[in-house]
Order: structure tokens, then C-alpha cells, then sequence
């Protein structure tokens, strides 16, 4: 039997409409396509299910842990699938086979898998993540179609002209900032790496070969500070119900510029245009205004770095 959380399901539909329903309904299907091609035993699906499909299963064989991972229609799975493979497991889950008619991808299991949102000491979350960014950058394949920092930009583009050259639910002086600071940054950034593009705390997990091991890239051509700009708006919105956030945000900025040698105001920069930047991709995926993810901006704005 394969189980699909009705949350799930709803989130799909809500994300997808009619094609994430279309997709669901064939899901149960190239999941037993999978089993019967990597003869393996379908389990459970992770309880934090977001954007994709995922479960853990097992080698028939031997017994083997694994984890399929199926991708909705989002776009995400060729990238995804090939950033992995890039890093061959430096820092990075292993990829060990894909099913690209089902866009699916056969993955080593990481135990036990707990997340570095599950440390309660932040600082020290905060360097394991920057010794995770180490371990993953590296030149990207002479051959390959992975987007830019700059192609990720053109997002403040999409946002005016979705609220007719305004600003919409943005407050103005924090859009401005963020899509300045966006542009000044593209232009004067650093040989470009291949990045991991989303790397927080919910997709770093502990494991057995390495201490913490990334999952989840999606793929993305920019400078090592860029890196930082996820972790620094994660998690939400439980940072904000932190005691200080302000001051929560200041020590990972400085950790972050002492464990990566790059300077402290380009890492507090990148993380506020990004902030800003997220919130628009949320609006667009859901329609929903993360009114915490603005917040967060706000938290990195008041940091004098």
C-alpha cells in the first residue's frame, strides 16, 4: 500500500491545481513501477513532506535501507538529479539511480536523518552548516543548463509587474533595499560555483560516512556567500519566537564570515535581498503573503555589518 498524507494531497492541489490532482492519481503507480525496478519495499513517507514525494523503502535483497524521492510537477527533478550526481557525496546525499520517466531518484539513506533543526544550540548549527557549504562547492560541469544567481533575480521583475510597477504588500523602503542590494551583488560577485541554491536547516541531515550531509539542492550557478541566504532565513517562523532573533542573526552572520572567510556585509547582504526575494516566490507558489519571512528581512536590515 502506498500512503499519501491527505495534507500532502491538499498542498498539491493547491500548488499544482489540476495538474498536481493528475499527478497524484498516477503517483501510487510509478512508485510500484520503481519497487519492481529496484526490486525494493515501499515504507512510510517522511512526516515533513513539502514540495515533493518521499519515503523510505528497502532492498529487498538485503534489506538495505533507501529513499525514493518523486518529484511533483515542479520542474525541479532534471537539476536536482544532476546537482546531486555532481557532488558524487562530497557533502552531499548519494545519488544511486533515477527513474527519469516517473522523475524519480533513488537515494542513499542518511541515519538517523535528524535534521540540524533538531539542535538547540544555534551557533553550533550554524558552523556544522558553514562545514557543509565547504565540502559542497565546487566548479560546475563544462557541459550544463543550471541557472544563475542572476536568472533568479529577475524574480523583483516578476513582482512589479505582477502589482502593476508597485510594490503590492512589500513595504517599500525594505523591496528597494533588497532588489538593490540583489543587483550590486550580482555584479561584483566571485568566480561562480555550483551551489547548493537552498541550503537550511531542514535540508542538512546527520548521518554515519559524514557528521551532517545536504539533501534536497536545487542547483544554482553563484558566488559561496550566496550560499548563506537560506540558512539565514530558516527556520521560520520559529526563529522569530526566539528569544532576541536580532541577536540570533547577528552571531550567525559573524560565525558564518569566520568559518567561510567572507566578509561579514556581503553575508548580511545577501541574506536580506534573498529574504525579500523568498517571500515573492512564496506569493507565487501559494498567493499567501509570509508575513514572517518579511520580518526576518527586517531582523537582517537592522544588522550594521
Amino acid at each position: 500500500m502506498i500512503t499519501i498524507p491527505p495534507a500532502f494531497q491538499r498542498f498539491m492541489f493547491e500548488l499544482h491545481e489540476e495538474e498536481g490532482q493528475a499527478w497524484l492519481e498516477r503517483l501510487p503507480s510509478i512508485l510500484t513501477t520503481c519497487a519492481e525496478l529496484w526490486g525494493l519495499v515501499v515504507e512510510e513517507p517522511f512526516s515533513n513532506l513539502s514540495f515533493h514525494y518521499v519515503t523510505r523503502a528497502r532492498r529487498r535483497a538485503d534489506n538495505t535501507p533507501v529513499v525514493l524521492k518523486a518529484c511533483s510537477p515542479t520542474g525541479e527533478f532534471r537539476m536536482e538529479a544532476a546537482t546531486i550526481a555532481h557532488y558524487e557525496g562530497h557533502g552531499m546525499v548519494r545519488l544511486l539511480d533515477t527513474f527519469p520517466e516517473g522523475e524519480v531518484m533513488l537515494l542513499e539513506a542518511l541515519t538517523p536523518g535528524k535534521t540540524l533543526n533538531t539542535l538547540t544550540d544555534d551557533e553550533q548549527a550554524t558552523r556544522y552548516a558553514a562545514r557543509v557549504m565547504r565540502q559542497l562547492w565546487r566548479p560546475a560541469p563544462e557541459q550544463h543548463d543550471f541557472p544563475s544567481v542572476a536568472d533568479w533575480g529577475r524574480g523583483f521583475q516578476r513582482l512589479h509587474q505582477q502589482y502593476g510597477g508597485g510594490y503590492g504588500p512589500f513595504p517599500p523602503r525594505l523591496l528597494d533595499e533588497a532588489e538593490r542590494l540583489y543587483a550590486e551583488l550580482t555584479a561584483s560577485m566571485a568566480a561562480p560555483m555550483l551551489l547548493h541554491g537552498d541550503l537550511h536547516h531542514d535540508n542538512i541531515l546527520q548521518a554515519e560516512r559524514e557528521p551532517w550531509l545536504a539533501i534536497d539542492p536545487k542547483g544554482l550557478l553563484g558566488e559561496p556567500a550566496y550560499e548563506t541566504g537560506a540558512l539565514l532565513r530558516n527556520p521560520l517562523p520559529d526563529l522569530l519566537h526566539r528569544p532576541n532573533p536580532g541577536r540570533i542573526q547577528e552571531r550567525r552572520v559573524a560565525i558564518l564570515s569566520e568559518e567561510l572567510g567572507i566578509d561579514r556585509a556581503r553575508i548580511r547582504d545577501w541574506g536580506l535581498a534573498q529574504c525579500v526575494l523568498s517571500a515573492w516566490w512564496t506569493i507565487e507558489d501559494t498567493g499567501h503573503y509570509p508575513a514572517d519571512t518579511i520580518a526576518c528581512a527586517q531582523l537582517l536590515a537592522d544588522i550594521k555589518a
